[in-house]
């Protein structure tokens, strides 16, 4: 516990430091390059899984999927045609290099890969990215996205701590065993504080209907989102029979134990925000 705390605090104190000193830029390479090492990691179970991705070039696609709102705005570069080549040179390659037995399964978890990390992650790049004209300055972006990953991750805190002091009823044993519904009341709570306390400390820089209020009000989604999230990637860490994605962070795990609450949220986050 105390190892996790310490790189959690670690954790925060980085990202901060990189977003106070680097704004939009530094927040832009921070996503995809979480995005690229969940990805990369999400192969690896795959891997574990007996399934036989095609990871190198599909993580060169996550970079590119994941930049997709900011090569768009910036260049003009049109990103829907990113995916849908990826799946052709998916496709193409796994005739000649994947045997019989795993051309299915190469292709199902290679096209997957890139869907439910990059392509998903690629919209809190679109939360962070300024346009031309924007209602909302590109500090206010930061704002947004920093409120919407403390919503997601201190759901997962609330969850842990009550989940300790008064777990008794299991919410999905076959999946989490840890988890319980006292603990996910207690994280969706601790969302809700987190996100009106964030609103109000951030009131200036937000749009006008990101009251507090409205706030504690969509951050009940939001946590659950996260929750689900979770719950996900430990089914997917089960079918690869692997306690933990990596283990890039002490006391935490690997990227996609870190990065797994914000994947669902990221797109929900988007829309919540009533962003162009």
């Amino acid at each position: 516990m105390g190892k996790r705390i310490l790189s959690t605090i670690l954790l925060w104190s980085l990202v901060g430091a990189v977003i106070w000193f680097f704004r939009t830029p530094g927040a832009l390479v921070l996503v995809t390059l979480i995005s690229v090492l969940t990805l990369r990691e999400f192969y690896a179970l795959m891997r574990g899984a007996g399934y036989d991705p095609f990871d190198k070039f599909g993580m060169v696609m996550g970079a590119a999927l994941t930049l997709a709102p900011w090569l768009r705005a910036n260049f003009g570069f049109e990103p829907g045609v990113l995916l849908p080549l990826a799946v052709v040179v998916f496709a193409i390659r796994l005739l000649g290099e994947r045997t019989s037995e795993t051309r299915v399964e190469a292709l199902a978890s290679s096209v997957f890969g890139v869907v439910y990390v990059p392509l998903m992650l690629s919209y809190m790049v679109a939360i962070i990215t300024p346009l031309p004209g924007d209602a909302i300055t590109p500090n206010g972006r930061l704002l947004l996205a920093l409120w919407l990953v403390a919503v997601a991750k201190f759901c997962d805190v609330g969850a842990l701590l009550t989940g300790l002091a008064i777990g008794r009823h299991q919410m999905s044993p076959r999946i989490s065993p840890k988890k319980t519904w006292e603990g996910a009341a207690g994280g969706l709570l601790t969302s809700m504080g987190v996100g009106a306390g964030f609103a109000w400390l951030a009131r200036d820089a937000f749009p006008p209907f990101l009251t507090p209020a409205f706030a504690a009000v969509i951050a009940l989604p939001v946590g659950a989102l996260g929750i689900v999230a979770d719950l996900i990637e430990s089914v997917i860490k089960r079918r690869a029979n692997s306690k933990d994605s990596g283990a890039t962070i002490p006391g935490i795990g690997g990227m996609f134990d870190l990065s797994d609450s914000i994947i669902l949220v990221a797109p929900v986050g988007y829309l919540l925000f009533r962003l162009p």
